[in-house]
């Protein structure tokens, strides 16, 4: 294996662009990652763990479980639109599944617009209270694609604090076409393996051509293996079910805590039942009025950010392998990315490492300053010729086990509803001139940004969505929470969104990293329980 140099001349080159596993988009813009993927910091942290001891990552014991039918009191029955009565009224078996945890599941139409075409049904889970219960709080960990499911049987117990779990039930559900619910169906493993090995050269006619004929035919398989469905799981008919959800869960007011894509799922909510929310806090929120290249720009100019407030704080610590000035040790950086696009590697268990892997291995990382350090160790094996951790941190971002299999399927879903929520540029010219821009923008991560809307110029459903500030004239106020140095939803986000919301209130967590409540500091932990549980709206401008 050919070393990659530690320092040499010379910049990132242009003509190439990361991609998931599913299909050759761009892994990096995913209103909350490749959320991605609003990848929560808690399972972040639970991932990280076997590369780096976290001492965030400690399990709190779980309250008992015990086998129970929930019945929907009639007078939240009744709220339910004409012609959806039956799923109102359900009632949820909830059997033991983890320690001390409920699962079950939860019918709603399959298409909205036709309910009497199908059901779907989504896969639910319950921390219980270990209180006075007041209600739930379904929780959303963001995506689009995270599992809810997998979110609270993970990191139920550590993400959110004691007075939390005390007051309500914390309720986890895989959205539709995610985990367990109707999930998009794309590939085998062995082929998302071949996949993320792909590497295309986009800036050419001949490597967008490729590219583009690879995601035709990623398309047609998730259409053929998903069937119709892949068209009905956008954000409206998600945010719809999560008003079954409420009633279900016998609330007659949505209680909702969403983070990153997890907030315009809330926001989308807020704006179709305004006289169903209840308290509602969205944490590291996306700005529903941005377009899709506005999004994708915002999110190259913050891991941009990112980068470079990580670097000054690695050059601050014994061993950093980033030497002189912080734009010394981000060339440094660029440098390695350069190394490998030119000379792909071999990582330790024999799998060919590309550029596209070194690039998901930095930004993973950003996620969370907690895992900094792993960053700085995979760096250090870098620069000395072994990427086998940067192939492991990419991997934890694909959602890769070390057995080769793949244990969620949130890169299809993440493609599957951003195609519908997002009307994209997908012309030649225009996909062009955004790669200029965003190189402009993101000197290290841009020419990573760009051409994601190749993953949607073949799609078989067209977007069913236009980006619009949200339309809310509820009673109830919404807490919108953002930090400083968020890579994956910037914090301009969170302030616009506050504004179009007009009754609610902003809390800023100085920090870094991607979201903040369950990571934070007191200060942030305790208006958003003071808020569930007191009802005691945070100051509007509260920094902490």
């Amino acid at each position: 294996m050919k070393s990659a140099p530690r320092r040499s001349a010379g910049t990132p080159s242009r003509d190439r662009s990361a991609h998931v596993d599913a299909g050759g988009g761009s892994a990096i813009r995913g209103v909350a990652m490749p959320v991605r993927r609003g990848r929560g910091v808690a399972a972040l942290c639970v991932a990280l763990a076997s590369m780096l001891v976290l001492s965030a990552c400690t399990l709190l014991p779980t309250p008992q479980a015990k086998p129970s039918t929930s019945t929907v009191d009639p007078s939240i029955a009744a709220s339910a639109p004409e012609g959806l009565e039956k799923y109102y009224s359900q009632s949820v078996e909830w059997s033991p599944c983890e320690d001390g945890l409920h699962c079950g599941k939860v019918q709603v139409p399959k298409d909205y617009a036709n309910p009497a075409s199908g059901d779907i049904a989504l896969s639910v889970i319950k921390l219980p209270s270990t209180g006075n219960k007041q209600g739930s709080v379904l929780i959303n960990p963001g995506g689009p694609g995270g599992s809810g499911v997998d979110f609270v049987k993970d990191a139920g117990s550590t993400h959110f604090t004691e007075k939390l779990r005390a007051n309500y039930d914390v309720v986890g559900f895989d959205p539709r076409g995610v985990g367990r619910s109707a999930p998009v169906t794309c590939m085998t493993d062995a082929e998302r393996d071949a996949a993320r090995e792909k590497v295309f050269r986009k800036n050419t006619d001949e490597g967008l051509a490729a590219a583009l004929a690879f995601n035709k035919s990623f398309a047609d398989q998730c259409a053929q293996q998903t069937g119709d469905v892949l068209g009905l799981i956008d954000t409206v008919s998600a945010a719809k079910d999560l008003d079954i959800l409420r009633a279900v869960a016998n609330d007659a007011k949505l209680n909702y805590l969403g983070f990153s894509y997890g907030t315009l799922l809330g926001s989308t909510y807020a704006s179709l039942f305004p006289d169903n929310v209840g308290r509602m806090v969205l944490d590291g929120a996306v700005d529903p009025a941005n377009s899709n290249e506005e999004l994708t720009a915002g999110q190259a100019r913050a891991f941009e950010k990112a980068l470079r407030t990580y670097v000054a704080n690695c050059q601050g610590q014994q061993n950093c392998p980033l030497s002189g000035s912080v734009d010394n040790g981000v060339q440094e950086i660029r440098d390695l990315i350069n190394a490998v696009d030119q000379n792909p590697q071999t990582a330790k268990d024999g799998r060919l490492v590309t550029v596209n892997d070194v690039v998901n291995g930095l930004i993973l990382p950003l996620y969370n300053d907690l895992s900094w350090p792993a960053l700085t160790q995979a760096l250090e094996t870098a620069f000395s010729g072994d990427v086998s951790q940067m192939m492991r941190l990419a991997d934890l971002g694909a959602d890769r086990e070390p057995n080769g299999t793949y244990s969620s399927n949130s890169a299809f879903a993440f493609q599957a509803i951003n195609c519908l929520d997002y009307p994209m540029v997908t012309d030649t010219a225009g996909m062009r001139a955004e790669e200029v821009r965003l190189i402009q923008d993101s000197p290290t991560f841009g020419a990573f940004f760009a051409y994601g809307s190749v993953t949607c110029k073949d799609w078989p459903y067209a977007n069913t969505r236009t980006p619009a500030p949200v339309d809310y004239n509820g009673s109830a106020p919404i807490v919108v929470v953002g930090t400083t140095g968020d890579p994956a939803t910037p914090l301009e986000w969170s302030q616009s969104l506050r504004k179009q919301l007009e009754n609610a209130s902003l809390v800023t967590w100085e920090g870094e990293g991607h979201t903040a409540y369950g990571r934070a500091n007191t200060c942030v932990s305790t208006a958003v329980d003071d808020y569930f549980v007191d009802g005691k709206l945070p100051q509007d401008g509260l920094k902490c």
